[in-house]
This record gives structure tokens, C-alpha cells and sequence, in this order.
């Protein structure tokens, strides 16, 4: 994942069409910048209204967190602080529609930050080495682009690892899939894993030496999950998905989720995230733990399963008429006591470094899994094509692979889907070898068949002179005859 993922020359040229179709001439200048700084530092007084995007069930919180920034900052300006419930999937899209209408401050995922940056939205945090010093180096990263951090680390917690019951499974048993699988079966239970989602069906080719990312455009993506050159082929973690996911131990479906499967008694281990930590804590009560993902195997050996890590980010608006307030309010919306309260409150893991190794958050087994986890993770930075093309090879994998058709035209096919250009799984370069050779082989040909057309031409035309001279040579006997017989 090394490559291709810092794209900000595409982005700038796409947003900045959809900028100026909203009325917006010049995005170098924002309305508001440093400028509401005074010579001495201090913030501007006077009314300053401010408007939070932040996702709806974090309404309590957001507005918990409003209450206690007004009474900390309180006589330094006259407040409105609002929040608005706004879906932060969708944060980045409804953002550049409408910059200049768009919230001072909104929480987002962490794969929309390049385009949000290209804008002209985002600029570098002004107090970028205290933000990065007391968060998550990997949130720090993942809020960053060139190394310049352009948002606030609100959390660290968005990634998948093990769930498991060890009233059924040992510490030894859930090393490797297989030994998973087998003391799942021999319990008469089931290991749960969404193998048809993109998001989890990562953590098969995450860790091999085949790559996936985005290309210089940003929203194009390249991919070689189907390669024939690399150590481990395409058609190697293809096998060894299938035998997964037809095992009859295993499970990518459940009518009510993985809790519910879990609460029944249906699964005694699931590969899920935080967000499911006190669903499976009243499941398997004192028999509930966590640890990082297993190995599989694949090519006749054992490797690491990998998985996404996303991060939720705070951002403020350069375009916001009271940016330098709005960049306080993000400053505390994401300090040490408000992510600790975000855990209180939402269960969600933080990126500040003191919250996250402190009272219950230390002690929760997720975080301590998922940190596990987080030396085989990687950022999801993939276009809007991977999705559908994953889902359609993993649901194939999963269900015994019905088609029929080969492995590598599987994969091929979701190759094509992901990147949008035909490919075979040959090394690059390999087509034009083959035609080459093609070529050769046809020149060759037409060759050969242009000496033989000449050879069997010169064969004809000599069979005609012999036929020829031996009809003349009969018919001159013939006369002979005739004469000799009339004397």
C-alpha cells in the first residue's frame, strides 16, 4: 500500500470544477483565517456563531461537550454553538456541494481527508506538533497528508479483530483458522466472518505481496489481486478462501448479526469491531475475550490475516467567517477529557494516547485486540468500484463458488470491476510479449505459406508441361500410325 495515496493534484482539479459550479471564484482565499488572530494571540470577541456536524446518535454527547466549552471560554465571546445530526459517510460530498453553506466544524471518516484537503476546506492545523504529540501516531498519520496534519484525531477505533467464547475456545485454538474451525466444529458451533463484505474480505490478500490503492487521479483504484508472478498468487488466497468459507464451521450470514448469533449460542467467536464489545460482554459474560485475527492458510503456509483501520477526524472549515474559534472548538471537541467522555458515553475507542492507557479504556479487551491488531492493519484508501466487485468474489467464495467458473476467471473479473481495465493476472508488459510473439509466429506463417503457394505453383506449372508433352507425344505417335497404315 505504498503507492498512489497521497493524490492531491487530481482532487484539487475535480473539486475545484464542483467549487466554481457553486459560485465560488477564488479558493485560495477563505473567508476567514489567521487573520482573526490579534498581533497578541488573542481570539476575537464579539457574537460567534457556530455550526457542528457530527453523526446523530452522537447528539447528547456533541451537545455535552458544547456546554462545557461555552462555560470554559465563557465571557471571551457571545456563543451560539449549534449542532445538526449529519451522516458522516456522506460528510465529505455534502461538504463540497456547498462549502460556503457547509458547518464550521464536522466529524468524518479518514479516506475523505485528501479530497476535503484539495478543496481549499481543510488547511494545516496550526497547532499541528501539540495535536500530533498527544495522539495515536497512527491517527496522527491518518490525519495527515505529506506528512502535514490538516485535522484533529477524534478516534482510533474503527478496525475488526477476534472475538471468542473461551468457555469453547482455547488461546491455541484461535491462533490459526484452522485450528478455530475445528474446535468450533467439534463443539457443534459456528465462527462468524462477513467474507462477502470488502471491508472484512481484506484481511486474506492485506498481508500478501499483491497491492491495492489508489491511483494519482484519487479515485481510481489499482489492483492485482488476481497476479500469477507474485510469491503468493491470486489464485492461492482464492483457494484458500473457498475451503474457508464452505467449511461447514464457518458462517458470513446471520439473520440478526453476530451479537444475536452469539446471545443464542449459534457462534462461539466473530470478527467484528468495538461497536459490538458490550453486545458480546452480556453474551458470554465472564467467558468473553478478544484478540488480534488469526493466521489462514494459504499456499502451504501460515499467514497473518490483515485488516482496514479507519479513524474519525475532526475538521474545520477554512471557509467558516469564525475559523480561529471554530479550530478552539475542535482543539477541545477532541482533547484528553472529551475522548475519554466519547468513550464513556458512545464506547468508542480514542486516539489520544493518555485516554486510551487510562481507567476503563485500558481495561477493555476490544481496544487491547484491536491494538493487537494494528501492526497487520492498514488504511482503506480504495475507490467507490472495489466495493461492489469485492462483494461479488467474496459471496462466491463463500457459497462454494456456484458459477463454476475458474478461480482466475474469478478473480479476473473482479480485478476488471475494481480497476476498470481488462487483465489476465499477467505481469506487466506480459501482452505485449504474447503479441509480439504472435506476430512472429504469423509473419512466420505467411511466410512459409507464400514459399509454398510458389512451390506449389512451380509444381503445378511443371505437371501441366509434363501432361502437355505427353499428350503431344501421344497424339505425334498416334499420326505416325495413322500414316504408316494408309501406305
Amino acid at each position: 500500500m505504498h503507492k498512489k495515496i497521497q493524490a492531491i493534484l487530481f482532487a484539487a482539479l475535480l473539486v475545484l470544477g464542483s467549487i466554481t459550479g457553486c459560485g465560488v471564484k477564488d479558493n485560495s482565499a477563505p473567508v476567514a483565517s489567521d487573520e482573526e488572530v490579534s498581533e497578541d494571540g488573542a481570539l476575537p470577541s464579539g457574537d460567534v456563531s457556530l455550526r457542528v456536524w457530527g453523526a446523530e446518535e452522537d447528539a447528547e454527547l456533541v451537545n455535552s461537550i458544547i456546554s462545557s466549552f461555552m462555560s470554559k471560554y465563557q465571557g471571551q465571546a457571545n456563543f451560539k454553538i449549534t449542532f445538526e445530526p449529519h451522516s458522516e459517510a456522506n460528510c465529505k460530498d455534502d461538504v463540497l456541494s456547498d462549502v460556503l453553506n457547509a458547518p464550521d466544524v464536522f466529524t468524518f471518516a479518514d479516506d475523505q481527508l485528501m479530497a476535503l484537503v484539495a478543496s481549499g476546506v481543510l488547511k494545516k492545523v496550526s497547532n499541528d506538533s501539540e495535536i500530533s504529540s498527544r495522539n495515536l501516531g497512527a491517527a496522527s498519520d491518518a490525519a495527515s497528508v505529506n506528512g502535514t496534519l490538516y485535522a484533529y484525531p477524534l478516534t482510533a477505533d474503527n478496525g475488526y479483530f477476534l472475538f471468542y467464547n473461551q468457555k469453547y475456545l482455547s488461546e491455541e485454538d484461535v491462533q490459526t483458522m484452522d485450528g478455530l474451525l475445528a474446535a468450533a466444529s467439534k463443539c457443534g458451533k459456528q465462527v462468524f466472518m462477513e467474507m462477502t463484505s470488502g471491508w472484512y474480505m481484506y484481511s486474506f490478500f492485506g498481508n500478501t505481496d499483491m497491492e491495492i490503492g489508489l491511483n494519482d487521479d484519487g479515485i481510481s483504484t489499482f489492483c492485482n489481486w488476481n497476479a500469477k508472478y507474485t510469491n503468493i498468487k491470486g489464485v492461492d488466497v482464492a483457494e484458500a478462501m473457498l475451503k474457508i468459507g464452505t467449511n461447514p464451521a464457518f458462517s458470513t450470514t446471520s439473520n440478526d448479526g453476530f451479537v444475536a448469533g452469539a446471545a443464542d449460542g449459534t457462534f462461539v467467536a466473530g470478527v467484528s469491531g468495538i461497536w459490538d464489545e458490550n453486545g458480546i460482554k452480556e453474551a458470554w459474560g465472564d467467558d468473553y475475550a478478544a484478540v488480534k485475527l488469526p493466521t489462514y492458510t494459504v499456499a502451504g503456509q501460515q499467514l497473518q490475516m490483515s485488516s482496514y483501520a479507519g479513524y474519525k477526524l475532526v475538521g474545520v472549515n477554512s471557509y467558516s467567517p469564525n475559523a480561529a474559534w471554530a479550530a478552539v472548538f475542535a482543539d477541545w471537541m477532541t482533547n484528553e477529557e472529551n475522548q475519554t467522555l466519547r468513550f464513556t458515553m458512545r464506547g468508542q475507542g480514542p486516539s489520544n494516547t493518555n485516554a486510551a492507557g487510562s481507567g476503563d479504556i485500558a481495561q477493555s479487551k476490544a481496544l487491547k485486540a484491536l491494538q493487537q491488531q494494528a501492526e497487520f492493519s492498514s488504511l482503506q484508501r480504495v475507490g467507490g468500484t472495489y466495493w461492489d466487485a469485492a462483494t461479488t468474489f467474496g459471496t462466491a467464495m463463500a457459497e462454494g463458488n456456484p458459477s463454476g467458473k475458474s478461480l482466475q476467471a474469478l478473480l479476473n473479473e473482479m480485478v476488471t470491476g475494481i480497476t476498470g481495465e481488462e487483465t489476465t493476472g499477467d505481469p506487466e508488459g506480459a501482452e505485449v510479449v504474447e503479441e509480439a510473439a504472435e506476430e512472429v509466429v504469423d509473419e512466420a506463417t505467411e511466410e512459409t505459406s507464400e514459399e509454398a503457394v510458389e512451390e506449389m505453383t512451380e509444381e503445378a506449372a511443371e505437371e501441366v508441361v509434363d501432361e502437355a508433352t505427353e499428350d503431344a507425344t501421344e497424339e505425334s505417335t498416334t499420326t505416325d500410325a495413322d500414316a504408316s497404315a494408309s501406305n
